[in-house]
């Protein structure tokens, strides 16, 4: 038996498992990380490449380890100052790197293992893990740690083309083709950061034949929600609300949903002014794909025509649904809100000894659980749980 198992090898999974691991709390050979991909981190390396992402929207204090300078640390000892901005923010470069020595240094990275979930099972010790090649791992404790990688958001002018072979792709998609091999010319549809940096992405792959349709003005955030939602400021109030249905609509007002930073719409706009790349502010009603061309009718009666269509407009509002999650949710009885989400303990336990984090952790955490500050509050959490109960491990 394991003393903990993680489901989810991302960012938020990895984020647990330093805590838990730099914490003392668990030895790395009594943790096991399962996730689908051959890797830790896989989603996020892959979707954060895909994009052309150069620099995080975040700080150099939020990373996977417990140590808010760890980053910076890390960068002047290995001569790798790559930061942006009066907030430090990291490139992606340096903040892969310092992921994979973390994960290297603390020994989780040998305690992943490649596995797709099929069901849990509650023992009288934890709980049992069984995967869809047949193996049950048993756990003493659990961390729900799925991301929102298979739940993406599609306009729904955009489902007629979902099942069919086209050269229309979600941004996010890990099978999304390499974008230097797609047929110009190509349009991406959306307003938020990941259009932002797809549209100077392609823009540069393909200068005078990109065009980037929104439909609302860019909204300008230095970061996806107020950074007060880091600590008492926001969250104190939060907390206090006892109708789950407050919380919700206060997540959804809360968060910058789609918006991009000044820096990035600055460079946006310079790519307009160079005629790198083209920008039309209006909104799709329809859309049609013949001879290998797709045709947006927009809202003005406009018409946008290119050959690869781009989707970046970002995942699904709700929660993780992957079916094992439901039957679990269902034979266990647990408690949700009325908008599907958990009901938890501010430990972030759901069931004895089962903890998530990560989208499933928003009526906790707050509009700030999906994000990478969102997994270090999340950590903090469970690690905190996890030393009021030593005797458990």
């Amino acid at each position: 038996m394991y003393d903990w198992i993680i489901i989810g090898g991302g960012i938020h999974g990895c984020t647990v498992a330093a805590y838990l691991v730099k914490s003392g709390m668990c030895e790395p050979g009594r943790l096991l990380i399962l996730d689908p991909h051959n890797e830790p981190l896989r989603n996020w390396k892959q979707q954060t490449k895909q994009i052309g992402m150069k620099y995080l929207r975040s700080p150099s204090v939020h990373h996977i380890a417990p140590d808010p300078f760890s980053l910076q640390q890390y960068a002047k000892k290995t001569n790798s100052e790559d930061f942006y901005g009066p907030y430090k923010r990291p490139s992606l470069d340096l903040f892969n790197d310092h992921c994979d020595q973390i994960l290297a240094e603390t020994g989780i990275s040998s305690r992943f293992q490649t596995a797709t979930v099929a069901g849990l099972d509650k023992t009288t010790n934890g709980w049992n893990i069984r995967t869809e090649s047949n193996n049950t791992f048993a756990a003493a404790h659990t961390v729900i740690a799925t991301g929102m990688g298979d739940h993406l958001a599609y306009p729904a002018w955009s489902e007629p083309f979902l099942h069919q072979e086209n050269n229309m792709y979600h941004a996010l998609d890990e099978h999304a083709p390499d974008a230097s091999g797609l047929s110009p010319a190509v349009m991406i549809v959306g307003g938020g950061i990941t259009a932002a940096h797809l549209s100077l992405k392609m823009s540069r792959l393909y200068p005078g034949q990109t065009t980037l349709v929104n439909r609302h003005p860019f909204r300008v955030h230095k970061f996806d929600s107020d950074p007060g939602w880091l600590g008492p400021k926001h969250l104190t109030k939060f907390s206090a609300i006892q109708d789950y249905k407050k919380r919700r609509e206060q997540i959804q007002q809360e968060r910058n949903r789609g918006s991009v930073t000044h820096e990035l719409l600055g460079k946006v706009r310079k790519a307009v002014r160079e005629e790198k790349l083209h920008h039309i502010q209006d909104n799709v009603v329809s859309a049609e794909d013949a001879n290998n061309q797709f045709c947006l009718h927009m809202n003005s009666q406009q018409e946008v025509n290119g050959k690869t269509l781009l989707l970046a407009t970002g995942y699904q509002r709700l929660r993780p649904k992957p079916p094992w999650l439901e039957t679990l949710l269902n034979d266990e009885r647990l408690t949700c809100a009325s908008c599907g989400n958990p009901i938890l303990t501010p430990s972030l336990e759901w069931d004895n000894r089962l903890f998530v984090t990560g989208p499933l952790a928003e009526l906790e955490i707050g509009p700030v659980s999906r994000n990478i500050a969102g997994a270090r509050k999340a950590a903090e959490r469970i690690v905190k749980q996890a030393q009021k109960h030593p005797v458990l491990q």
